[in-house]
């Protein structure tokens, strides 16, 4: 069985008319997923909530502060692409602490679990909630499981998008590893091969647009793996978006649903202690199709 935590709760968060980030991407997700020959072998779990004290570990308190106060208010735009709406505070404290759950079940079980949950958070800053992020989901789990003994965690993050969050909340912390391929240029802009974290901890692979299944692959070969594996990670925490498919509206790169499939059996041939968690992925079906071709990987060795 895989564990998959998820709550309808997360269909709470209302991001507005037209706003890609929408709740009908967990409701594909969830529908394929439950409609799949798979779906016996899924094992759906409930999260738990973030505690402030948690979100105070990677965020400050004025942050917090700001999102639990707007959505207090009705809600509002953090900025231009970042909305709160009433319940916003609450569904992220959720999506945050789902990830914690995440880490829960990847240890207890030594084998892969998912997480499938909104608002995404890879670009969340310690002090600033943007591009649809409110709080740095991947890089809480990270710090939550180096607090539970851990002495080494890396983050994979896949999305078409760099993670210029969980970059920075784990950039002066030796004891953490993060790797991202990303379409360069691109929103937000960071993500250059120069930026390597202060300890040599952070690996940047950006590829120029058009990029398909083969580009990245190569760039697992000679890049991501050779760093990870000198790394050498007790758990991996991959931030799975799925905007890099040739379907999605707010990329041009030219990966496929089983492209993903592939990356997953490559990070679990490494070690089946992986938590994969969803961050971007804005065309529907492109989306759950991936999401199916990672939970069916993560089934060689969860079953």
């Amino acid at each position: 069985m895989l564990p998959v935590i998820y709550t309808d709760r997360f269909l709470a968060h209302q991001t507005g008319f037209a706003h890609p980030e929408r709740p009908a991407r967990l409701s594909a997700v969830v529908q394929r997923l439950r409609n799949s020959p798979v779906s016996k072998q899924i094992d759906w779990q409930e999260p738990y909530a973030a505690t402030r004290e948690q979100l105070l570990w990677i965020h400050t308190p004025q942050l917090i502060d700001s999102v639990e106060q707007m959505a207090s208010r009705g809600g509002g735009m953090l900025d231009a692409d970042t909305p709160v709406g009433p319940e916003s505070f609450e569904v992220a404290c959720l999506a945050a602490g789902s990830w914690l759950a995440g880490v829960d079940a990847v240890l207890e079980r030594g084998r892969p679990a998912w997480v499938v949950a909104r608002p995404p958070g890879h670009h969340a800053e310690r002090n600033r909630a943007m591009g649809f992020c409110l709080f740095s989901n991947a890089a809480l789990a990270a710090y939550y499981a180096l607090n539970k003994g851990l002495s080494r965690v890396a983050v994979l993050d896949w999305d078409v998008h760099h993670g210029n969050g969980t970059q920075q909340l784990c950039w002066d912390d030796p004891r953490l590893a993060y790797v991202s391929l990303h379409q360069f240029p691109h929103y937000p802009g960071t993500g250059s091969a120069g930026e390597t974290g202060a300890h040599g901890n952070v690996c940047n692979v950006p590829l120029e647009s058009g990029s398909d299944g083969t580009v990245y692959r190569e760039a697992f070969k000679q890049t991501v793996w050779p760093f990870i594996d000198r790394f050498s990670p007790e758990l991996l925490i991959v931030s799975a978006g799925f905007d890099a498919n040739r379907d999605d509206p707010l990329s041009e790169m030219g990966l496929v649903p089983g492209d993903y499939g592939d990356f997953a059996h490559q990070c679990l041939a490494r070690t089946p202690r992986v938590l994969f968690g969803l961050e971007g992925g804005y065309d529907l079906d492109s989306l759950a199709d991936s999401v199916l071709a990672v939970v069916e990987a993560c089934l060689t060795v969860s079953a």
